[in-house]
């Protein structure tokens, strides 16, 4: 198989994808050139990128290693880009997950890297558009929505602007999902190295004007959790939510605070 063999019908492949290139920061090989250029790009102005999805990508690992402790079975990863290793699936393999992401060309992989994989399903989906999401046939044939389900979003909100009231349709998502479901969200900050910041999401609106970076402040992320209880240690840098000491945290102190995360519980009594 080509480079190429796997893209859609259509997709310019002059464009490059966030998510190829998160892949391609993670070091995977679901990228193309045009994704490898953009990373490259982001290097060279925040050099730490690499070690950035690295600590998301065991961030992951610690939250649903967590969430299966706590009895949960069904995942929805919104925003999933491409399930390379150490996605979902892997660190709950007795687990339904589905995956959901816009980018037709990170779905087709998807789909490929996934077939034959019992409890998976792959759906081309907005997180902007929740009854979409969650009415999809997938979604709806694998996952049981009267039993709690955990509601991923790493490294996907932050393309949402205000404008999109991200509070609004995450609390139309909560109030869809059972009381005891959870929603783990990843979202980068400029509360520190601002001007690298900004840097990075000018590289970004460059080359792919569709994807634009919104940072928020920890007041603002934790907002995001309206209507859910935050478990501990609320929400916190990224490598500093519960590391486990293995590639949890990194040498640079403002790696292991770039990016916010939380995990928070839907109560009982909540609505439905």
């Amino acid at each position: 198989m080509t480079d190429l063999d796997w893209v859609p019908e259509g997709i310019d492949i002059n464009v490059p994808s966030v998510a190829r290139t998160y892949d391609y920061l993670l070091g995977g090989a679901h990228n193309l050139a045009v994704d490898r250029r953009m990373g490259d790009q982001m290097l060279e102005v925040l050099p730490g990128a690499r070690n950035l999805v690295r600590l998301n990508r065991a961030f992951l690992r610690r939250a649903v290693t967590h969430l299966v402790e706590n009895g949960i079975t069904q995942f929805i990863d919104i925003g999933s880009g491409i399930p390379t290793v150490g996605n979902v699936h892997e660190i709950a393999p007795d687990a339904k997950v589905v995956y959901v992401d816009k980018d037709p060309v990170a779905v087709a992989h998807s789909r490929l890297i996934l077939a034959g994989v019992e409890r998976t399903a792959v759906v081309q989906a907005d997180l902007r558009e929740p009854e979409d999401v969650l009415s999809r046939p997938e979604v709806t044939g694998l996952l049981d929505f009267d039993r709690p389900i955990a509601a991923l979003m790493l490294l996907v909100v932050h393309f949402s602007p205000d404008s999109e009231d991200p509070v609004g349709y995450l609390g139309r998502y909560r109030d869809r999902l059972a009381p005891g479901s959870f929603l783990v969200i990843s979202h980068a900050t400029a509360d520190r190295r601002v001007d690298t910041m900004r840097e990075a999401a000018d590289t970004v609106r460059r080359n792919n004007s569709k994807d634009n970076l919104v940072y928020r402040t920890h007041a603002e992320v934790t907002a995001l959790f309206t209507g859910f209880e935050l478990e501990e240690p609320g929400v916190t840098g990224c490598a500093l939510w519960r590391p486990d000491g293995r590639g949890s945290i990194s040498d640079n102190p403002d790696d292991n605070t770039q990016v916010y995360v939380g995990v928070g519980r839907k109560p009982a009594g909540g609505s439905r």
